[in-house]
């Protein structure tokens, strides 16, 4: 008998240090999982706010990009109203002299 009861003891001790070892198994991969869910949630965030930052820095050189053709624009039409103004002005010059020395030096009464 005592035979008999030692040897159910040794596959009761068996039975506990398997459920034992399932339980361990079991807790290690509900951590694996919950770590690479983090994991995962923290990639996600990552990627999110990369993504933003390109995303602004491109609004940013696209902006860039068209205030720089604005400025370059108005500059050349600057320019060409700078060039007409001085035509003009080559035009009527000789009048506008011819006219001031007509004044200056006829004498009215």
């Amino acid at each position: 008998m005592d035979a008999l009861r030692s040897g159910q003891g040794g596959i009761q001790m068996l039975l506990t240090a398997e459920q034992e070892a399932q339980h361990i198994i079991s807790s290690a991969r509900n951590l694996r999982m919950a770590r690479l869910k983090q994991a995962k949630d923290e990639a996600e965030q990552e990627m999110a706010l990369y993504r933003s930052n390109m995303e602004a820095d491109h609004q940013n050189r696209k902006s860039q990009i068209n205030s720089d053709f604005i400025a370059k624009q108005l500059e050349a039409e600057t320019q060409i109203k700078i060039q007409n103004l001085k035509e003009s002005a080559s035009r009527v010059s000789p009048d506008v002299v011819a006219m001031l020395l007509n004044h200056v030096t006829t004498i009215k009464n």
